[in-house]
């Protein structure tokens, strides 16, 4: 197998007959028989091969909730790779705003393993994908030779910021944004830098940036579209477009439809009034409160907020929006998990739905205090309304 201290050399063998063969064995092999299942191979195949196969196929397994099964079973993976990938649902999305724009090559930096660079190139766009360590730049040919996409796929192994990408009608910057300790939430502490990326961006003729989504508003160049991006619910990413025909405007895009709520930072509404709680509650999609769009949901469903401070939209309406999931809200008690669960006790909840903003409490702790039990169900939100400690009781409308 070569030197088993050398990344590159290990890589190398899990791509050969016997590697594959090793890889199509422990493809379905849980973590409970992988001892037994190591012992039996390494009989016949070297112990270091085995033991890298193992590791593949676990990284394929967590790999499925972002790639699919299909994918992430022809693909190979490093444990930064699965982490920081982003899934294929937002890549998609990405690629095909990129195709409509008119992009045809593309230089993505800092392309890891290569997902945003497959997502690309099924959109038809030739790309150059540029990362700078040596095993990443292997991972990522490997994939787009395991997909078929090798012909649209060049991987190059290069510092990004010294690649001349004027060839090229856009560029990707997906910096990394994890280190030794973590997460890093600095723009300036990336890798590249945000200011490096953004300059980068600006001399292109389009340009994205994928970042946090938490980032500082402040954090945004004026001229920069800003895009923030949920997937089922759970805010993915954000992305700072350059040179689209929306300068200077919030965006939120809610996956797997794809509805987008937009607005020019010129002309976003105020922040909705604080009204007493209406009939129904409205829970903004994450996205749309990241983008600060808040007040768009609330003009919809012509409603107001609960607490200056809370993200939670109150009407007398209800109205169909997919920008926010919609409460009838039969109980409005202040905080007291005493009489909490003396209600629940009384409508037969059994199944309860915890949650929560503006509150220290957690929401398994409280299921653990009122102890609910019956055949109904409810959702409770622990929050504040004008300022004070609330809980309100409801359901899901229809």
């Amino acid at each position: 197998m070569g030197d088993v201290n050398d990344p590159l050399a290990s890589f190398a063998a899990l791509r050969t007959a016997e590697g594959h063969g090793l890889l199509d064995a422990v493809r379905d092999v849980e973590p409970s028989q992988e001892l037994a299942v190591a012992t039996r191979l390494r009989r016949e195949h070297p112990a270091e091969l085995v033991s890298a196969a193992l590791a593949q196929a676990r990284l394929r397994q967590r790999a499925v909730a972002k790639f699919g099964a299909a994918d992430a079973a022809r693909m190979y993976f490093t444990p930064n790779g699965v982490e920081q990938s982003t899934r294929t649902s937002v890549a998609t999305h990405r690629a095909r705003r990129l195709q409509d724009l008119g992009v045809r090559s593309l230089a993505d930096l800092c392309c890891g393993i290569g997902g945003d660079a497959i997502a690309l190139a099924r959109a038809g766009i030739a790309v150059l994908a540029v990362d700078r360590d040596p095993l990443t730049c292997a991972v990522a040919r490997a994939n787009a030779e395991a997909l078929g996409l090798a012909d649209l796929i060049e991987v190059r192994e290069a510092d990004v910021t010294e690649v001349d990408t004027s060839p090229y009608d856009a560029v990707f910057v997906d910096p990394a944004r994890r280190g030794g300790r973590g997460r890093i939430f600095d723009p300036e502490a990336y890798s590249p830098p945000l200011s490096w990326a953004v300059e980068t961006a600006r001399k292109a003729p389009l340009a994205a940036l994928k970042i946090a989504p938490g980032v500082p508003h402040d954090a945004v160049p004026g001229e920069a579209e800003a895009e923030w991006i949920s997937d089922g619910g759970d805010v993915k990413e954000a992305v700072l477009w350059f040179g689209t025909d929306a300068p200077g405007s919030h965006r939120a895009t809610l996956l797997p439809a794809g509805d987008t709520l937009a607005s020019p930072l010129a002309t976003m509404l105020p922040d909705p009034d604080v009204r007493p709680v209406g009939r129904f509650l409205y829970e903004p999609d994450g996205a749309v409160i990241r983008a600060h769009l808040v007040a768009e949901v609330a003009a919809r469903v012509r409603g107001g907020l609960i607490d200056e401070t809370i993200a939670y939209v109150t009407s007398d309406d209800v109205v169909a929006t997919p920008y926010a999931v919609a409460y009838e809200i039969t109980d409005q008690l202040p905080f007291n998990v005493k009489k909490l669960k003396a209600l629940l006790r009384e409508r037969g909840v059994g199944v309860l739905t915890v949650k929560k903003r503006g509150s220290a409490v957690e929401p398994e702790e409280l299921r653990r205090k009122v102890k609910p039990q019956g055949p109904g169900s409810a959702t409770v939100f622990l929050t504040r309304v004008g300022g004070a400690p609330t809980m309100l009781v409801g359901r899901p409308v229809g």
